[in-house]
């Protein structure tokens, strides 16, 4: 019975399976826009007024904050970079969606919202001690 409480309460377990969830599944959407390039981002933030060079931003937020995070290197700032982009994500492409469900009664920002908190439970978690932090120190 002792082997199975181990098992089951292993904090570092679920941190590791939080890390691996929300970074290794964002990082594929930071590797399509690596291939495929950021211009709809780019017209997006410019045409909400901002400068057209914060759209690169979404390679820190998209690309080396996952791998920051899957490898358990500086999570908490790298899981609060990734909740700004989705929260810029949502405020810039999401917004009039908000309020609406999709076909099927799911809410329709279910994915962003599940990054979104995903990379904050990171930040009040951290990595754990399966990471290459082993979780020391303020930032992981």
């Amino acid at each position: 019975m002792d082997i199975i409480n181990r098992i089951v309460h292993n904090n570092d377990l679920g941190k590791l399976l939080l890390r691996l969830s929300v970074g290794g599944l964002m990082l594929f959407h930071g590797v399509h826009k690596l291939k495929n390039g950021i211009g709809f981002i780019e017209k997006t933030v410019t045409d909400a007024g901002l400068p057209g060079f914060l759209a690169y931003g979404v390679f820190l937020g998209e690309v080396i904050a996952p791998l920051l995070i899957v490898l358990g290197i500086l999570s908490r700032p790298a899981a609060l970079v990734e909740t700004f982009v989705m929260v810029m994500a949502i405020y810039l492409v999401h917004a009039g969606e908000l309020f609406s469900l999709t076909k099927h009664g799911g809410h329709a920002l279910e994915l962003q919202l599940l990054y979104l908190i995903g990379s904050l439970a990171i930040v009040f978690l951290g990595s754990g001690s399966y990471s290459i932090s082993r979780g020391r120190g303020v930032w992981d």
